[in-house]
Parts: structure tokens; sequence; C-alpha cells
């Protein structure tokens, strides 16, 4: 059988869903359309440009395909387009390619010729704006530390800060499968300075979740209230109700907010939720949030599953 080649990311947009691109700038002008998306934390070689363009010919290849079986033309719109993230690229590297600047988007931004649907992004070239910001934080050194200083700068109910902390993670636990080597000591750097950024994440997770225990208790006891009422009476009742609902739904939404904090942050650092993962949400759970949520950033899964197994 041939080479399995593994796509980091493929993406069709929902035609409904589509009202939120603009809040990721760059990126969300290359989502307007189905794409691949091939990030590189270190410069892009010739040959690996190369093994991406085989992928676009694989997919386009399937969706070819299918169409024929379904007796339908594929739709040149279908297709999708290929954007290779490189953090730098040669002059010689992108003419090999025949990869020029568009007059209509960013600097940095080098299309090839028209059939290969082939788009080159050098992320140190980007102009430093919030329209870049995303893609900024995929670069190296200087260029990605300027990013993270103006992603912390924003406010903490942006949209752009907040999709961007969701994306990154997703994007950088990619590269580290697809590279299959520890993360160099610049890039833990990198994730112990976004480690604030993410607690403050789940202190509004868990701020959410309290809101929406509060609220749900106070339904369920007025609901209790109002029973109660017939025996002591209608206020009496109420206030009862209110007080035990508030106690049962703030309890409820902080054990809620930790556990989706817990889920999310293994989800996002080592991909699917499998059995073994599984596994180790409750003995985390069981540990103040200032002791899990560095384990969660630094441990590996190997030294996780080993440590809470141990813990059963």
């Amino acid at each position: 059988s041939g080479e399995v080649r593994e796509i980091d990311v493929w993406f069709a947009p929902d035609s409904e869903r589509t009202s939120n691109l603009p809040t990721l700038g760059l990126l969300g002008r290359i989502a307007q359309t189905p794409i691949l998306i091939e990030p590189f934390r270190n410069a892009a070689s010739s040959d690996e440009i190369c093994d991406c363009l085989l992928k676009l010919l694989e997919v386009r290849g399937e969706l070819q395909r299918e169409a024929n079986r379904n007796q339908l033309k594929l739709a040149p719109a279908a297709i999708p387009k290929l954007w290779i993230l490189t953090p730098t690229a040669s002059a010689t590297l992108l003419e090999d390619f025949g990869a020029k600047v568009d007059e209509g988007w960013l600097n940095g931004v080098y299309f090839a010729p028209k059939n290969f649907r082939t788009v080159i992004i050098v992320i140190h070239q980007l102009p430093r704006s919030q329209e870049t910001l995303w893609l900024r934080i995929l670069g190296r050194g200087r260029v990605q530390q300027q990013a993270i200083d103006e992603l912390e700068a924003l406010p903490e109910n942006n949209s752009l800060r907040s999709n961007t902390l969701k994306l990154l993670y997703n994007l950088r636990q990619n590269l580290e499968v697809r590279q299959a080597k520890e993360l160099e000591e610049g890039d833990r750097e990198i994730i112990m300075r976004l480690a604030p950024l993410y607690q403050q994440d789940r202190e509004k997770a868990i701020r959410e979740g309290e809101q929406r225990g509060i609220q749900q208790g106070i339904q369920r006891g007025i609901q209790q209230g109002i029973q109660q009422g017939e025996q002591r009476g209608i206020q009496q009742g109420i206030q009862q109700g209110i007080q035990q609902g508030e106690q049962r739904g703030i309890q409820q939404g902080i054990q809620q907010g930790e556990r989706l904090v817990v889920h999310n942050l293994l989800q996002v650092r080592f991909g699917n939720m499998d059995e073994e993962l599984a596994a180790i949400v409750e003995p985390l759970l069981a540990l103040s949030p200032e002791e899990f949520t560095p384990m969660l950033l630094q441990l590996s899964r190997e030294e996780l599953l080993a440590r809470f197994r141990e813990s059963n």
C-alpha cells in the first residue's frame, strides 16, 4: 500500500457560520474557502513543500473520484487551496516555486501559479498588526515574542485574544506530533509565558460556570420555595430555596468549570481524549487548581499517566 500522508489542517467553511471569521484577521480571510494548512516550526524546505503539494493532489484526486461516483462535476470552488506557513523562506525557494506577492494581499503572502492552488506565507515578513497577530505567534524568536506581547495587551474579553488562545495550542500540538521531538527551550519558555493567559481563561470559565450554576440554583430554589410555601409560607420558602440553590449552584459551577478546564487542557495538549487520558480526569480534579494547572501545562503525557495511575 502507498505511504499515508497526514494533513495538519483541512478546513471547509460553513456558509451559515462565517460571521466570526473577520475576528481572526488574515486567518479569517484565508478560511473563507476550503483550505489545507501546513504549518512549519522551522523554515520549510523545498522537499517539504513538494510533500505538501502531493497531499493537495491526493485530496484533489479523492474529491474527483467521489464526484465521479456520484456522477457529478467537481466544482473548482470545492477544491481546497494549500496554505504553507513557514517562519522564513529564501528568495531562491520562492522563485523556484514561482511564488509571487499579490497586490491584493499583505506583504509576506506569496501565491504560486494559479493551477498549483498553493500559497506560501512567510510569517516573519508579515506586517505587525492585529490582522496578522495569530499567524505571527507561530513565528520564531523576536517575531513571536512581539506577537505574544500584543496578545497579553489585549483585554480579557477581546474575541481575538480568546480565539487565538483556543487555536494556538491546537496547531502547536500538531507541530509537536509531526516533528516527533521534544520542545526546544525557546518553545518551553513561550508555553510558560502563555500559562498566565490560560489561567485567566480558566478563571473566566469558572466564573461563567458559577453564574450558570447560580441561575439554575435560583430557578430551582424558587420552585422548591413555592412548594414549601404551602406549609411555611410562600415568602419564607422562596428565601430558603434561593439560599440552597445558590450554594449548590456555586459548588456545581466551580466543579463543572474545573472539569471543563482539565478536559480542554488535556485535549489541547494531547489531541483526542482516549481512555487513558479520560481515566486521569477524576484524580486530577482531586487536586486544587493551583496544583493541577502547572502539571497539565508542563508534564508530558507519559509523566501524567504514570503519576495518576499510581494514585489510582
